[in-house]
């Protein structure tokens, strides 16, 4: 079964001032208390919605267990890989 426990408070934190130091306007569904309904929401330069969750245990790599966050985006059918808070952030802020 999947799990989500890599979704601390902590790792929030971080995702948030990610997104804040990328200066990406975001925010999230509050749902830290229960990461499987977890998702944050920020938009890009061109005004593009990006959504983003925790990935679930099995995506975790296990050689660098900080990329827990993945971000998909429905007007580029596109979705990036899982990764870190400051790379998720980067990747959303530089998509063309």
């Amino acid at each position: 079964m999947a799990s989500f426990g890599h979704a601390t408070p902590e790792r929030c934190a971080q995702l948030g001032r990610a997104l804040t130091d990328a200066g990406l306007t975001w925010s999230d569904n509050g749902q830290q208390d229960t990461p499987q309904c977890l998702t944050y929401t920020a938009t890009d330069p061109h005004g593009r919605t990006w959504r983003i969750t925790p990935a679930t245990n099995f995506q975790i790599p296990t050689t660098n267990t900080a990329q827990i966050w993945q971000a998909s985006c429905g007007e580029l059918a596109a979705t990036t890989p899982v990764l870190s808070a400051p790379k998720v952030a980067e990747a959303i802020k530089t998509a063309p």
